[in-house]
C-alpha cells in the first residue's frame, strides 16, 4: 500500500472515530440528521443538474415535507446539502441547518437556489460517502437517526472501493439511501451501466430500513425527490410498492465501474 493510500485510509478512519463519538450534552436534539449528497460529475449535463437542484428546492418548500417534519418527536430535523464528484471533489453548498418550520425551509431552499451550478470531474461514490459521513462529526446536533441520501448516475470508478466505504459508514449506525438516476436506458459507454438500480441496491445503500428510488424519466424526477425525502423524514421506509426493493444478489460485482474505467481509460 502506498503512503498516499495509507494517509487516505488513516484520515478516513479518524473521521469515522470522530463521527462515532457520543453527542455532546449541549448538542441540539433533532429527529433526523440528513446529508443530501448530490452527484455533480461530468456525466450530469447542465439541464440534468438544474432539474435535480429544482427537485430538492421544491421538496424543501412542499407542505408534505413540512408535515413529515412535524410528525417527529421534536418537530425538527437538521439538513446539509453536499455536492460530490471525484475522490477529492466535494463541496458543501448549504451548511447544517435546522428545519423546524416553513421559514427555515424557505431560507434553506433560497440559499440552494442562489448557489451557482458547477460540474466537477470524476465519479467517486466512496469519496462522497466518506465526506458525508464525516459531516456528522461535531455538527452540533443529536439526532435519533443519521441518514445519507446519495444520488448518482453511474457506478463508482475512482477512489476507494465503494463496498468497503459503505460498510465502514454503516458500522457507525448511519443509514444510506439511494437515488440512482437512470435517464439513459440501455446506455453503453464509459461511466454508465444499464442496471444502476441493482448496483445501488447491492453496493451503495444499507442500514435499517434503507431504500432506493430510481429515476427513469425526467418527468418523475421532482416527484421522486419529494417522495423520497418524505419517507426519510417520517421514517416510513417499510417496503412501499413505490420503492425498488434491495436485490439480494451476493454475487454482484461492485467493482464494475473500476473495471470499466480500466477498459476505457487505462487500456
Amino acid at each position: 500500500m502506498t503512503a498516499a493510500k495509507v494517509s487516505t485510509l488513516v484520515g478516513f478512519l479518524l473521521s469515522w472515530m470522530a463521527a462515532a463519538l457520543p453527542a455532546a450534552a449541549q448538542d441540539q436534539a433533532v429527529d433526523l440528521e440528513l446529508v443530501l449528497a448530490v452527484d455533480v460529475s461530468g456525466s450530469m449535463d447542465t439541464d440534468e443538474q438544474a432539474l435535480q437542484r429544482s427537485g430538492y428546492i421544491e421538496a424543501l418548500r412542499s407542505k408534505d415535507v413540512m408535515d413529515a417534519i412535524r410528525t417527529g418527536l421534536h418537530g425538527r430535523i437538521a439538513v446539509t446539502y453536499l455536492e460530490w464528484a471525484g475522490p477529492a471533489s466535494q463541496r458543501v453548498v448549504v451548511p447544517w441547518t435546522v428545519l423546524d418550520g416553513p421559514l427555515a425551509a424557505e431560507s434553506f431552499a433560497a440559499t440552494l437556489a442562489a448557489a451557482p451550478l458547477g460540474t466537477m470531474r470524476g465519479t467517486s461514490i466512496s469519496g462522497g460517502l466518506a465526506t458525508a459521513a464525516a459531516l456528522f462529526s461535531g455538527n452540533g446536533f443529536n439526532g435519533y437517526r443519521r441518514v445519507i441520501d446519495i444520488s448518482g448516475d453511474g457506478p463508482n470508478n475512482m477512489g476507494d472501493p465503494v463496498l468497503d466505504t459503505r460498510d465502514a459508514v454503516l458500522s457507525l449506525g448511519i443509514i444510506i439511501n439511494g437515488l440512482p438516476i437512470m435517464l439513459k436506458p440501455g446506455a453503453r459507454g464509459y461511466g454508465t451501466i444499464d442496471d444502476l438500480d441493482d448496483y445501488y441496491a447491492n453496493c451503495v445503500i444499507g442500514g435499517a430500513g434503507a431504500f432506493l428510488v430510481p429515476v427513469n424519466d425526467r418527468a418523475q424526477w421532482v416527484e421522486a425527490i419529494r417522495r423520497k425525502m418524505i419517507l426519510e423524514i417520517a421514517d416510513t421506509s417499510d417496503g412501499t410498492a413505490y420503492l425498488a426493493e434491495p436485490i439480494a444478489d451476493t454475487g454482484y460485482d461492485c467493482l464494475v465501474g473500476e473495471k470499466q474505467r480500466r477498459m476505457w481509460v487505462d487500456p
